[in-house]
């Protein structure tokens, strides 16, 4: 369902070819295989959490842009996923106009 109301939210005239991951394992997997230049990534995950797969993509230098979207969205946890390299945290449930907001800002759309 969250996944549903994420591709609803999505730009209607963006262009683009989506992927959906069941957990963090699988999102990972799916950067790694180049399916991932925009990642809208959810940090409550099964198997791997967003910080985990964050610090993955990092580590292993992959090339995504990430836009995190939680329910947790204390200072705390937007501070530590921009520094992790995400470019914004945006609460959940997602809000077409800010999602839209947010890739207009970083000349996503």
């Amino acid at each position: 369902m969250a996944r549903k109301q994420v591709q609803r939210a999505l730009p209607e005239t963006w262009d683009v070819s989506v992927t959906f991951a069941a957990n963090g394992r699988e999102g990972l997997q799916a950067i790694r295989e180049g399916k991932g230049e925009v990642v809208l990534l959810d940090l409550t995950m099964p198997e791997m959490d967003g910080y985990e797969v964050l610090d993955c993509v990092r580590r292993e230098g992959l090339k995504s842009l990430i836009i995190v979207i939680s329910a947790d969205i204390q200072p705390q946890a937007r501070e530590r996923v921009i520094q992790a390299g995400a470019l914004e945290l945006i609460k959940k449930p997602i809000n077409k106009e800010k999602l839209d907001d947010v890739l207009r800002t970083f000349g996503l759309t």
